[in-house]
């Protein structure tokens, strides 16, 4: 996608009255492709709101809906009807969401499809677009070949524990939550832990707009 304009945006882990503002914010951008890197749900205390958002905005916007691995394991629970996994990982406060709602746990159809229509990267002619990040031992078009590998973007942060790589392009990513959004040799990484507050130093929602690297933050209000 040759001269395309994006914006990123991490992690939201459920804060909607902070994403609302994050999308009031990026509303007046044009032409651009909104790519939303996952971990859309689950800590954080509405859910079920969140999702409505992005409904409602990829009305009017174009939009890419990266999974990350909270829809993951939601969907992983649904399937196997093994709760525990997502529930250790925040999942109660989706449930949550969801019941105060509906009165009781059910996931409408249109956020079902949703979660199940969620993919695991967006790669552009630029940019390479992941929840979490991929093997800095292993090009791009490498991990790409094999479905366990491609596995790896929903969990991987290996690539945080070094200084190089051999990626063929820029990866951008959220999942490990930072002070600060990472700016280094082809990584941008931008989950600023939106859902844990001031007191462990995070506390903002971070998007990214590309090429400019123009960072874009709102604290987080939830």
């Amino acid at each position: 996608m040759p001269d395309k304009k994006f914006i990123a945006i991490g992690d939201i882990h459920g804060c909607a009255d902070t994403l609302e503002t994050m999308l009031e914010s990026i509303d007046e951008y044009t032409n651009r492709i909104y790519v939303f890197l996952g971990d859309y749900i689950d800590r954080g205390p509405d859910s079920r709101r969140v999702i409505d958002l992005l409904l409602d905005f990829e009305q009017s916007h174009q939009c890419v809906w990266l999974r990350g691995n909270h829809e993951q394991m939601l969907l992983e629970a649904m399937e196997s009807d093994d709760y525990s996994l997502w529930l250790y990982n925040g999942g109660e406060a989706t449930i949550r969401s969801y019941i105060k709602e509906f009165g009781s746990f059910q996931i409408p159809d249109i956020h079902e499809t949703f979660y199940k229509d969620t993919t695991l990267y967006f790669d552009t002619s630029q940019y390479f677009f992941v929840h979490a990040g991929l093997n800095p031992n292993r090009t791009i078009k490498d991990s790409l070949k094999h479905d366990r590998y491609t596995k790896e973007f929903l969990w991987d942060r290996s690539h945080l524990q070094t200084n190089d790589n051999v990626w063929e392009k820029t990866v951008v990513f959220g999942h490990t939550p930072m002070m600060e959004p990472l700016l280094t040799k082809n990584m941008i990484g931008i989950d600023t832990g939106c859902v844990y507050g001031e007191s462990r130093g995070m506390g903002k929602l971070t998007a990214v707009l590309l090429p400019e690297i123009k960072f874009i933050q709102k604290n987080c209000t939830d």
